[in-house]
């Protein structure tokens, strides 16, 4: 009989911890999904992101990926509607950084080694190989 109780008791928190909790998300998908309406921003499970324009006849969506760029996804590929605040929180944040309080820019580290300023540490490989032919 004792048995019988654990093993009821293995279920109801395997319900609790794991069922349970994976149904809700996948209701949570669903209605964001039908959501989905013309103008917001979708980014797929392909990682593309792009302005929702239509949705067709067969129920998917024709997004605009860049200016003038369509292509047609299937609703179930929207991985989240992107919200737009959390560009601008973005953007406001990084434009703040780049300016010091006299004026001045900072300089990225890495941006001095785009612009070549930087020496490299394998120079031997930077030169082309003279006197080697290719057979």
């Amino acid at each position: 009989m004792s048995s019988l109780i654990i093993i009821i008791a293995m279920f109801a928190l395997l319900w609790v911890l794991l069922i349970r909790p994976q149904r809700a998300k996948q209701q949570q998908q669903q209605r964001m999904l039908s959501s989905v309406e013309p103008g917001d921003e979708i980014l797929t499970v392909g990682g593309l992101f792009g302005i929702v324009q239509e949705i067709d006849e067969d129920d998917d969506l024709v997004v605009e990926i860049a200016e003038g760029i369509h292509v047609r996804v299937a609703r179930r590929a929207v991985a989240t509607v992107v919200k737009p605040d959390d560009e601008d929180a973005d953007e406001d944040t990084l434009d703040g950084e780049a300016e010091l309080d006299d004026g001045e820019e900072t300089v990225a580290e890495g941006e001095a080694e785009v612009k070549g300023e930087v020496e490299s540490v394998h120079s031997e490989t930077a030169a082309p190989a003279a006197g080697k032919e290719r057979s």
